[in-house]
């Protein structure tokens, strides 16, 4: 008799095990103005706007991730969506230094913020 109990437990354990890691990241879609440049300078320099698309470019190449600086000042981490995950920067690399409008899936996590790029475009003059 506890043998049967102990099955429906486990299964229920394990839905439960589920249930909370798919809540561990809250996702949602969204829409992101701002400017394509290296997370270094994003972070080191306090920008506002990249120095020039050559400079964002050249940090780019150099193995710096490409981020999108918001107008608010919040950092977006471009991720891939899949396993294993490659890097988002030749996706961006045609827009270092430009404004751009990309939408995707939004993840945040402890103050982080990650966008799986759907559409990017530049921004319209």
């Amino acid at each position: 008799m506890l043998r049967n109990l102990r099955l429906p437990k486990a299964v229920l354990l394990l839905c439960l095990a589920v249930l909370l890691t798919a809540a561990g990241a809250e996702q949602k879609s969204v829409t992101v103005n701002g400017y394509v440049l290296d997370s270094a300078c994003a972070f080191t320099k306090s920008l506002k706007k990249p120095i020039s698309s050559d400079c964002a470019r050249a940090c780019a190449k150099g193995g710096s991730p490409l981020v999108i600086l918001a107008d608010n000042g919040s950092i977006y981490w471009p991720i891939a969506n899949e396993t294993p995950a490659t890097g988002q920067n030749e996706k961006l690399l045609r827009f270092a230094g430009q404004r751009v409008t990309a939408s995707g899936q939004l993840f945040t996590r402890g103050g982080s913020q990650a966008l799986v790029i759907e559409k990017i475009q530049a921004e319209q003059k």
